[in-house]
């Protein structure tokens, strides 16, 4: 009894670890960078301070996009917590990017990072598969080279820790804890987009790119390789996250500001302008809540500083190992809660199937999405609106061309570290910082993801849920209706053209005709 007393009271050996420590984040104002930065804020107070690397986009200067993050439903927990004025104290944010020579930063703020920072979490990256090989060979390798290079000069650097993903490595079966050999030289694939025209580049990509199916995996791969080479000259570690998805505890459950990966597939089959997919329905994909992520980098920048456990460089943060969710499993449960808590304006009642054949998938296509779209359209066009249908259909059609890949391919992965890392927290740290999934409730969290998605990404607020339920119920009849005239219509086709098929037709109704009177 006295020892579980103890336990209850184990003190934060991650929160006391790094406090008084300035930490440096690339890729601040992405998903995964702004989940980082709340956690940090939230729930380790006594970091001293926060560096945040940001690009002027769109005539904002850094400051005036750090304060649109500060004023998002995700800070609203910790400004609750600190105060605004507290968190615009703790965190700077430093002009720069990533793509350009010397991280484009001033002579002033690069001494400032150099003299400063203790911790450097790099997570600025294009997570676009289609990128243009050129943009992303200069936004995940080269970028990752120039941050190597400032790292090298920082004075008291305790741990720099490169996100990067766990299929980056698309040939491995079973991705190990460990690095692998790169794709190609990425040193001179940095030389060879750095001068050569754009049109020179995307005309060899496939060429450079080899087996592998997209440049996100091929730069990733490419990034992994400096990672590695700086080893021995910085205290770098490599995390290795799979599919980032919506937060599944804290802050905001279900909270995500994309439509990437299975929030995209389940608004879209929520809409019902997906409805069909060509993939393995007993095959399944890796999933990673984004607290669960941000949890495992902060466990293995304590793991490395505190137990100075050096062994450690790569890790696998990832679940299917523990809980595999099969695509038929996913399209089932995202069905039914979007039945339950339904979007507003569905173009179609929401169904469809996965289809384990390219050919019957692309005529689903044909009749489900393409000339459905174009029927829309045409009646959006003469009533004097914008047609969208087809533009958001091609959209599918691209998204469907990465998803095809993943979805019918087959990737298990290696977690040893972080199941290390478990035995090492007490209850405390394993509460402040879950790295478990041992309470998933699958269809709850599904309901929060879309709930979140109506309320932060489609702004479609809980008052409208009434009206979106009637609406599905009408949908739900003119896809019956719409489905018998289908038949009625094939039906008549059949009829029209075979004298043999009139007949039993004619048979079958006067069978049917008299088993009913006999009734």
């Amino acid at each position: 009894m006295e020892q579980s007393k103890t336990e209850d009271v184990a003190p934060d050996r991650i929160a006391e670890t790094l406090a008084g420590c300035k930490i440096l984040v690339t890729g601040g104002t992405g998903f995964l960078g702004k989940v980082l930065i709340e956690k940090i804020l939230r729930c380790l107070p006594d970091v001293e301070h926060i560096y945040m690397l940001v690009r002027p986009k769109k005539g904002k200067d850094p400051k005036h996009r750090l304060d649109e993050i500060f004023n998002s439903p995700l800070f609203e927990k910790v400004r609750t917590q600190r105060g605004l004025s507290a968190l615009e104290k703790a965190v700077t944010a430093i002009s720069g990017d990533v793509t350009s020579p010397g991280l484009g930063l001033s002579p002033e703020d690069r001494k400032i990072l150099i003299e400063n920072v203790n911790i450097v979490y790099h997570g600025a990256a294009t997570v676009r598969f289609d990128e243009l090989l050129k943009r992303a060979v200069l936004l995940n390798t080269r970028g990752t080279k120039l941050m190597i290079e400032l790292a090298k000069e920082m004075k008291h650097l305790l741990v720099f820790l490169h996100i990067s993903t766990a299929y980056c490595h698309l040939e491995e079966q079973i991705l190990r804890e460990k690095t692998y050999p790169p794709p190609a030289d990425p040193h001179q694939v940095i030389k060879c987009v750095e001068w050569m025209d754009d049109d020179v580049v995307e005309a060899m990509t496939d060429k450079i790119l080899g087996k592998l199916p997209n440049t996100y995996a091929f730069t990733k791969a490419l990034a992994e390789s400096l990672v590695e080479e700086s080893m021995s000259h910085i205290p770098a570690i490599i995390m290795r996250p799979s599919v980032i998805i919506p937060i599944w505890k804290e802050p905001i459950p279900g909270w995500t500001d994309n439509i990437n990966g299975p929030t995209g597939l389940l608004i879209g089959a929520g809409k019902g302008v997906i409805r069909t997919m060509f993939c393995n329905e007993n095959g399944y994909a890796d999933y990673l809540p984004v607290d669960i992520a941000i949890n495992g980098l902060l466990l293995a920048t304590w793991n490395f500083i505190y137990f100075k456990d050096y062994e450690k460089r790569v890790f696998n943060m990832t679940s299917s190992a523990e809980i595999k969710i099969t695509w038929a499993e996913i399209i089932k449960r995202g069905r039914k809660i979007t039945e339950r808590i339904p979007l507003n304006g569905v173009a179609w009642y929401p169904g469809g199937s996965l289809k384990k054949s390219r050919l019957m998938h692309n005529i689903c296509i044909l009749f489900f999405h393409m000339i459905p779209a174009y029927i829309i359209d045409a009646f959006l066009f003469l009533a004097g609106y914008k047609p969208i249908m087809c533009h958001i259909q091609r959209r599918i059609n691209k998204g469907f061309e990465v998803f095809e890949y993943y979805a019918n391919n087959q990737w298990d992965f290696e977690n040893k570290h972080v199941e290390d890392i478990r035995k090492k927290i007490n209850n405390t740290e394993r509460k402040n910082y879950q790295v478990h999934g041992n309470d998933l409730d699958i269809d709850e969290y599904f309901e929060d993801c879309i709930r979140a998605a109506r309320i932060y990404i489609l702004k479609e607020m809980p008052e409208t849920l009434p009206a979106a339920r009637r609406h599905l119920r009408v949908m739900y009849w003119v896809d019956v209706f719409t489905k018998i005239l289908f038949f009625v219509f094939i039906i008549y086709l059949l009829a029209s053209w075979s004298e043999s098929f009139r007949m039993l037709l004619s048979n079958s109704i006067t069978y049917i005709i008299k088993e009913l009177m006999n009734l």
